[in-house]
């Protein structure tokens, strides 16, 4: 896999007393002007483009079948924010969007070509009961100044969430802390979905997998209606949670997310379970009624850095109160995403 430049220069060994920066430049391919060049900071452009990608990612939640052209198209005349195909294409691969529609196998994913890829197992399966197949997904969360990614960890049949994790780098370690949380549980699946993006297809987290027996499932190429109970969840959790809150903080959103999960697995009735909640369709209503308890947030957080973690736990611990939406999410953008 190919580094990029900021990776590179991340490697150079400015202390190095054996070989010279100049060497360590060259053996690494990397220009030394782009070792020292440091990018102006355009605070405008940053809030235009981060307001860009919030409005993104509502129109997509709203309508998912939109590329990069109808994207374009929807931003310009319901919003009124002209942007070329371009940058909605750079920005939609930032956040990790497709459209969602069926392609032929040319398709291009975002998958790694080195990894692994299993066969779709779910096709023409009946599932009548909790645990026979899980699943995970990635999601994009803005923030009122920047955004983070979500993962989560759902029961098929209940849609009972397992768990959950934030973090603000696209890498596989917060989807195998989330796997982990998950079988740590006691309860474990016969089949594990997910597609065939590269956090999912590494060692690091087929590799849990494969050392608790458990097949693995992957959506097949363009096939986005695979994990469509997934996609589900994150059209709810958006909606009903995250616009209507407008997480200011990592921290925030991470207390926020857990408030509502927890509403979602014991309170939230959906009628495709006949009016239940996905805990007492997964066996779990009694522990609420049991420990009231479990429906306070957690007091402490922590989000993912790539290279450690912060722990949140005074400010995660304060109140999240419901707020108008800031200036990025334009009222425009409010009224034309409903579907």
């Amino acid at each position: 896999m190919a580094l990029t430049s900021e990776a590179k220069r991340t490697l150079v060994e400015r202390d190095n007393q054996a070989i010279s920066v100049a060497r360590q430049c060259r053996l690494l391919g990397l220009a030394r002007s782009s070792l020292y060049y440091r990018p102006r900071r355009d605070p405008d452009r940053e809030a235009f483009e981060q307001e860009v990608l919030n409005t993104i990612d509502a129109l997509y939640t709203a309508r998912p079948h939109l590329g990069r052209y109808g994207m374009t198209d929807a931003l310009a005349e319901e919003c009124g924010i002209e942007v070329n195909p371009k940058r909605v294409r750079r920005l939609m691969k930032k956040m990790g969007l497709q459209a969602v529609y069926p392609r032929p196998r040319r398709n291009t994913s975002q998958g790694n070509q080195e990894h692994s890829k299993y066969p779709y197992w779910l096709r023409n399966l009946e599932i009548d009961r909790p645990d026979p197949v899980w699943a995970a997904d990635i999601t994009y969360i803005r923030l009122h100044r920047g955004f983070a990614y979500l993962v989560a960890v759902m029961d098929w049949f209940s849609r009972y969430v397992l768990s959950w994790e934030l973090s603000n780098t696209l890498d596989a370690g917060f989807c195998v802390e989330a796997l982990k949380a998950a079988l740590g549980t006691g309860r474990h699946p016969g089949i594990f979905n997910t597609d065939q993006g590269s956090p999912f297809t590494g060692e690091a987290f087929t590799g849990v997998l494969t050392g608790e027996g458990i097949a693995i499932s992957m959506d097949g190429a363009g096939r986005a209606f695979d994990s469509h109970l997934v996609e589900r969840l994150w059209r709810t959790v958006k909606y009903e949670d995250v616009y209507l809150r407008d997480y200011q903080t990592p921290a925030e959103a991470r207390l926020g997310l857990g408030r509502y999960f927890v509403y979602y697995d014991h309170r939230r009735r959906h009628r495709s379970l006949g009016r239940r909640t996905p805990a007492s369709v997964y066996g779990l209503a009694r522990s609420l009624q049991e420990n009231p308890g479990i429906a306070s947030p957690p007091t402490g957080g922590r989000i993912e850095t790539g290279d450690g973690r912060s722990v949140a736990g005074s400010v995660a611990a304060a109140p999240v109160a419901l707020r108008a939406p800031s200036a990025a999410a334009t009222l425009g953008m409010l009224e034309t995403v409903t579907p």
